[in-house]
């Protein structure tokens, strides 16, 4: 068999052409298959794979026009759009030439040619053939890459699957995304998972807490700044709108931004453009945006809280994340994964599960969900004295209902703090922002809190 990366189709309706084609061709060490009719080329081209071909304009309906020609290159870039097709006439013109191109041609060859001339085209042909194919061969193995290190995240339940269809359909585009769910589901996760899958994958991911973010240093925090801006900037910042540059900017917690920040990053979203603090040189937003949030936005909008037209600059797509508690199937798997990935950290290897330990994490509502499950299992490996991680070792609750007088005492303070965040949160609804007013605290501190407790 030929090997095709040196086969080379050639058609030509005239005989004394095609051989002579043929034998210089040979020379150099490449196999010539040669036809005589457009209708032959294109069966050629369904039965083999070819390096490149040479094809004439004019067969023997039409001499001059070169119609028939243009006609064959259409019919073959449809069959073999990424196949190297070099037009041969003996009716060169300019304006044939254009339209060869125009229509997908890789080069021009005028009769009588040039031997060394033929040659060197057929040459450059293949050097780019093959440096195009190498080029998909990359991208293929770069995207099998990517899938591979997002390969962790773990969701086998029915309730993950629209979730996963979704990712899957819009990763590789550019829309902006809203990620939904409760306080623990992986938003983040998820978020990391979309750049990765997408075409944005070898540049940066930045990740910003906006509810975190005080007034005074919002810009600077986004935007950056200048030396001297203000009294503390000391040395040039730059914002996180920058580095996201060609990658990905994740926004979390959106819906506990203040109106007035909600303004500021308005602006920059509508127009693309966003300048350091301090300084009046304009520079473009070039990153893909995906923001999160554990409450109802559109409650948000309808409430005053937030802003409509912010809201549809952001949810271009919507991705809801279902709660642990409805994702029963993955509890194992996901307790599997931490297991392993603590065990390694503080050189417990060779931990296991009771049976009974994987029946309560499954019975277990989850409030905190997949973050409270990691807070869990790390607290497990690290107090667990025998090879074998039970029910004792998980710390869980039989029920997350109101503590009672008696097990209050039984209580750790960080306990009863973490149930007084936990029931907080519960009755505003999830809304961060009036539960840390309700508790008489700072944003930036009830965050700590809700971290510290895998909230």
């Amino acid at each position: 068999m030929p090997n095709s990366s040196n086969r080379i189709l050639i058609a030509d309706d005239n005989k004394d052409v095609l051989q002579a084609i043929r034998l210089a061709l040979k020379s150099e060490g490449y196999q010539a298959d040669c036809v005589q009719s457009p209708a032959d080329a294109l069966k050629r081209i369904e039965q083999n794979e070819y390096a490149t071909a040479i094809i004439d304009l004019n067969y023997h309906l039409d001499t001059t026009s070169g119609q028939e020609g243009i006609e064959l290159l259409g019919k073959i870039r449809e069959k073999e759009p990424d196949l190297p097709v070099v037009i041969m006439t003996a009716w060169a013109s300019i304006d044939v030439a254009v339209e060869c191109m125009r229509n997908g041609a890789n080069d021009f060859l005028q009769k009588p040619w040039d031997d060394e001339r033929l040659i060197a085209i057929v040459r450059s042909q293949l050097r780019l053939n093959r440096a195009q194919q190498e080029s998909q061969l990359l991208k293929e193995e770069n995207r099998t890459l990517r899938k591979s290190k997002a390969s962790g995240f773990i969701a086998q339940s029915r309730a993950m699957r629209p979730v996963l269809d979704l990712i899957e359909s819009v990763a590789d585009s550019d829309a902006s995304i809203l990620i939904t769910g409760e306080n623990g589901t992986g938003k983040g996760v998820i978020a990391n998972l979309i750049h990765q899958h997408s075409g944005r994958a070898e540049h940066p991911f930045i990740s910003v807490n906006m509810g975190g973010i005080p007034d005074g240093v919002f810009e600077s925090e986004l935007f950056g700044h200048v030396k001297g801006a203000f009294t503390d900037a000391k040395e040039n910042r730059i914002g996180r709108f920058e580095l996201a540059a060609s990658g990905t900017l994740f926004l979390d917690e959106v819906a506990n931004m203040p109106t007035a920040q909600q303004q500021k990053l308005l602006r920059a979203l509508e127009t693309r453009e966003f300048e350091r603090v301090g300084s009046s040189r304009t520079q473009k937003f070039d990153a893909r945006l995906v923001v999160a949030t554990n409450a109802d936005l559109q409650a948000e909008v309808d409430q005053g809280r937030f802003r409509m037209d912010l809201l549809y600059r952001l949810n271009t797509i919507t991705i809801h994340l279902p709660p642990l508690r409805e994702r029963v199937e993955d509890i194992g798997p996901l307790a599997e994964f931490f297991l392993s990935r603590y065990s390694k950290k503080y050189r417990k290897e060779g931990l296991t599960f009771a049976t009974p330990a994987l029946e309560t994490m499954k019975a277990y509502e989850w409030p905190g969900n997949i973050r409270e499950l990691d807070h869990c299992l790390e607290r497990a490996v690290l107090t667990c004295r025998e090879q074998e991680i039970g029910v004792p070792e998980l710390g869980l609750r039989a029920s997350t209902a109101s503590p009672t007088s008696s097990n209050l005492d039984e209580m750790s303070l960080e306990e009863v703090e973490s149930y007084l965040i936990r029931r907080t949160l519960s009755r505003c609804g999830g809304k961060a922002n009036e539960a840390a007013q309700e508790l008489g605290l700072s944003r930036s501190a009830f965050y700590r809190r809700m971290q510290r407790y895998g909230l």
